[in-house]
């Protein structure tokens, strides 16, 4: 399992100090593509851990820190301005190619600061420190901070972040086409009745999601409830817990979907694994890690999530998102 997961179950610890939500003031003057050779006055907005900012007009160089913001920038159409992203930024392929510029936990911040950008960004929820932002307000270099809890979060986050980079109707086309699979796949699931799981974030030391993340989020739309009903985050769960509760799924969303096949045979012979119906029944639901990133992916990994728990509501005709890649799903 890789280490995208464990940085989820760390980043809110970092962050926890800071108020939800997030707000962008008025502006008479939103599209960075208005004018791209007269500087215009600094906009001043409100991220969402409250931190007032304020940000250079046009933003013509960004940098982002964090994977599921430099989705979300790519999805804007804005990956011209791109100038850099962190070590983990791996989707979509081109991102890749960008100036790298450190870890989400360890930035570099001489190279942020010679890559000259009119904004940093950076999510509180996905492995960014509240050190980095604190560090970048000292230089002089604005830092936007996104941070969702629920996949409505994730809504408007793009919806935000379009509008303080100037790409606000291609915002609303991107959550216009989310809200209309998410719509699709409710309809498709009314009759359904939630499937209990246990959403694995990583294995040892077990970890698993809380009520409050927006992974629970996501299970729900789904059709699915996790069996551990916790206020915190991301909760280190007793094994002999979750053999009395006997999950009806196990979820995983690794990194490499190629070596489940293994991993999955190992825990029909590890103690406590072997003893979940789940396990001995092959019931397991293996799906795209992009539904561990609070970006536009999730909903197609959710519709894929939902498919393997609930094949009988797509019998008859297919439902938005990306392909099955399940493994060892029991029909």
């Amino acid at each position: 399992m890789g280490w995208r997961r464990l940085a989820l179950a760390l980043a809110l610890l970092v962050w926890a100090q800071f108020p939800a939500g997030g707000q962008t003031s008025p502006s008479q003057q939103t599209n960075a593509e208005r004018d791209k050779t007269t500087p215009l006055a600094p906009r001043m907005v409100t991220d969402e851990v409250g931190r007032h900012v304020e940000i250079p007009q046009p933003v013509r160089r960004i940098v982002s820190l964090a994977p599921n913001v430099t989705e979300m920038i790519y999805a804007l159409g804005a990956e011209s301005r791109l100038v850099g992203d962190s070590d983990a930024c791996d989707y979509p392929p081109d991102a890749q190619k960008k100036t790298k510029v450190g870890g989400p936990f360890t930035p570099n911040l001489e190279q942020i600061v010679a890559l000259k950008p009119d904004l940093v960004l950076i999510a509180a929820n996905s492995g960014n420190r509240r050190e980095t932002a604190d560090a970048l307000d000292l230089l002089h270099i604005p830092t936007y901070a996104t941070n969702a809890f629920t996949i409505e979060d994730i809504l408007k986050s793009i919806v935000d972040l379009g509008d303080v980079i100037g790409a606000t109707e291609q915002a609303r086309t991107v959550t216009a086409s989310m809200r209309a699979k998410m719509d699709q796949l409710r309809t498709k699931l009314a009759d359904t009745k939630p499937a209990h799981v246990l959403f694995v974030i990583w294995q040892e030391p077990l970890i698993s999601i809380g009520r409050n993340t927006f992974l629970a989020d996501a299970l729900r739309l789904a059709g699915a409830e996790s069996i551990i009903d916790t206020r915190q985050d991301w909760p280190h769960v007793n094994m002999e817990e979750v053999v009395h509760l006997q999950p009806e799924y196990l979820v995983f969303a690794p990194d490499h979907s190629s070596e489940m096949a293994t991993h999955l045979a190992a825990l029909r012979s590890t103690p406590g694994w072997r003893d979940l119906k789940a396990v001995q029944e092959n019931r397991v639901a293996v799906v795209s890690d992009a539904i561990n990133r609070p970006a536009p992916r999730l909903i197609d990994a959710v519709v894929e999530l939902a498919r393997q728990l609930h094949p009988e509501a797509f019998a008859n005709a297919p439902c938005g998102g990306g392909a099955s890649h399940a493994n060892g799903k029991a029909r």
